[in-house]
């Protein structure tokens, strides 16, 4: 499959998490999508020999390499791809991009507004293609709620309410990992999940005008540890130290074209495993959405005649719906997985004809001016426009 087509050779830094979802996107994307370059897994990297050795044998890639600038200096590497902790996104990008190779990059795109402007400018000064690893813009239902509103099915939009709760931290005994510390991952809970809540916002409302936030600590010291897989973690005896980010944060936005919007991202909410959920009102309808139910999308019309009024439950799974035809007959289940699989393939578009998909490095850099908006506005207790944070002229 694939054997007569350009290949996209890809080297990824980083093999945990994000490295199996990654990878796993990589090995199945031609057997869905017919796209005119495939991509091919060259060579994965990590520190961690033994480790980096395993996973490659495991996921399918054909090399290794224990230092990542290594990737840089091969000629037989296209494609960049970093799953690292936050705190290495602008060194490797911008190195990538200043190497000729095309570059996607996992969510929040950086660490400061600085960083990410500076990316952007890297690979824009580079001409290679850019991406930012916002799978959950490419669930079939997220792409279909977009259709609806860019056709006017919902009108005038009025408002947006934003959710990602999850609990996988709540115990005190959970080991203070990378993800919970500030000098790795810039902040916590607002960057990791509310990075994803704002940028579905952006994509199907519109560009945030001013916000108004908060931010908590609830468990402010935990034994050291560190990431065993997935979510899980393993703890070292005796030490402990300080947690420096935010477990939880909440604020309210008014977007550039009047809609309001209420947002809450918290690793606190018991019960709720990944719970990422929107709901759009406007003059003519609304919408509802849940990735622990991802397939559906709850659809309400005001045309509807009265006593037929009601939400009712869109299975986004057929040839009619985005990516719909790649995959299974109507109502056979699609999953987490197929969300990065959809956007490899709007990847590997942009590479074959030159073009940087949406979202990319300058959509990462518009989300991190309202992360830090809703950071400034937590420390001062005031409305920031989003704007002030931003002296470039806008697109």
């Amino acid at each position: 499959m694939g054997v007569s087509k350009k290949q996209v050779r890809v080297g990824m830094i980083g093999y945990k998490f994000m490295g199996k979802a990654h990878s796993h996107a990589y090995r199945d994307l031609p057997f869905f999508f017919d796209t005119d370059v495939v991509p091919v897994q060259q060579a994965l990297a990590g520190r961690d020999r033994e480790g980096v050795e395993q996973a490659a044998t495991q996921w399918g890639w054909a090399s290794t390499e224990t230092d990542w600038r290594r990737l840089l200096e091969r000629e037989d590497i296209d494609l960049i791809d970093i799953v690292t902790p936050n705190h290495l996104h602008a060194e490797m990008a911008i190195a990538a991009a200043e190497a000729g190779k095309h570059v996607i990059c996992e969510k929040p795109l950086a660490m400061s507004v600085d960083e990410a402007r500076r990316m952007v400018e890297a690979v824009q000064k580079a001409g290679t293609v850019h991406m930012l690893c916002h799978n959950y813009r490419f669930a079939p239902a997220v792409q279909f709620a977009k259709k609806l509103i860019e056709e006017g099915r919902l009108g005038r939009i009025y408002h947006i309410r934003g959710q990602y709760l999850q609990d996988w931290i709540m115990d005190p005994q959970f080991p203070l990992v990378w993800r919970l510390r500030k000098e790795v991952t810039g902040s916590g809970a607002l960057g990791d999940v509310g990075a994803h809540i704002l940028d579905l916002a952006r994509f199907l409302v519109g560009e945030f005008q001013e916000v108004s936030g908060m931010m908590e600590t609830f468990i402010r010291e935990r034994p050291l540890g560190e990431m065993s897989g997935g979510l899980n973690a393993r703890a070292e005896a005796g030490n402990r130290g300080e947690v420096d980010v935010d477990d939880a944060a909440v604020f309210m936005a008014r977007f550039e074209n009047g809609a309001l919007g209420v947002f809450e991202a918290t690793r606190f909410a018991g019960g709720n495993r990944n719970g990422n959920r929107f709901e759009i009102n406007g003059e003519k309808g609304s919408i509802r959405w849940d990735l622990e139910n991802m397939n559906n999308l709850e659809v309400y019309l005001e045309e509807d005649e009265p006593g037929l009024q009601g939400f009712r439950t869109i299975n986004c799974t057929e040839e009619h719906h985005p990516y719909g035809a790649a995959y299974w007959p109507s109502g056979h289940i699609i999953g987490y997985e197929h969300t990065f699989i959809n956007l490899f393939s709007e990847l590997m578009k942009g590479i074959a004809d030159g073009s940087s998909p949406a979202p990319n490095f300058e959509d990462g850099l518009r989300n991190q001016l309202v992360l830090a908006a809703v950071e400034k506005s937590s420390r001062s207790g005031q409305w920031i426009k989003v704007s002030d944070l931003n002296p470039v002229t806008r697109r």
